[in-house]
């Protein structure tokens, strides 16, 4: 007789092949795999008002989230010690070249980085020349607690013109996801 081994997996490591099961986005009320809430477009009527995101920049300037009204603005969450981070920087700095003559402002927000040095660095090798907020602890994205929160490194959250959270991904973007995000954003009016 043939036994067969039955293993046990982990259910974060389900989750991360998209096999978790089934589970409710609170801000949307849509059911479906986690794996199905990595990227999500919100219809204009249904969307939230984004939080008062501001703060000091890693360069030492302040900087908000308020200061961009009337345009697209892309929130990017990021560590420098994050692979993924480092694999999506080149797109992020593309599609910033490519969309900031047709309204769209991006914004990082750098979490959990031991020291402002290591950030630094990380822009520099990766050309990111748009600003990004200074927020080892994380109090940035607790203004997003009740909306749709970049609840993971990286995330990004696109913001409308009218200051309401449009779009957001949990996962490391390449360029066409990540216009396939911005671009219906800068077409509305």
């Amino acid at each position: 007789m043939r036994r067969t081994a039955v293993l046990t997996v982990p259910l974060v490591v389900l989750a991360s092949i998209g096999c978790a099961p089934q589970s409710k986005d609170a801000s949307s009320g849509t059911v479906g795999k986690a794996s199905d809430q990595l990227l999500l477009r919100i219809p204009a009527t249904d969307r939230e008002p984004a939080p008062d995101v501001r703060g000091e920049t890693l360069t030492g300037e302040k900087a908000a989230l308020a200061d961009h009204r009337g345009k697209v603005v892309v929130i990017n969450v990021w560590g420098s010690w994050c692979a993924p981070c480092r694999a999506e920087a080149p797109y992020l700095r593309k599609v910033y070249e490519d969309t900031r003559k047709q309204g769209a402002e991006f914004l990082g927000i750098n979490t959990r980085d031991a020291s402002k040095s290591n950030a630094y660095s990380f822009e520099k090798e990766y050309g990111i020349t748009y600003p990004s907020l200074w927020d080892p602890a994380g109090r940035q994205l607790l203004k997003f607690k009740g909306t749709l929160s970049p609840s993971a490194i990286p995330s990004t959250v696109v913001i409308d013109r009218k200051g309401r959270i449009a779009a957001r991904a949990l996962k490391a973007l390449n360029e066409e996801e990540l216009r396939a995000l911005i671009d219906p954003a800068l077409r509305e009016d």
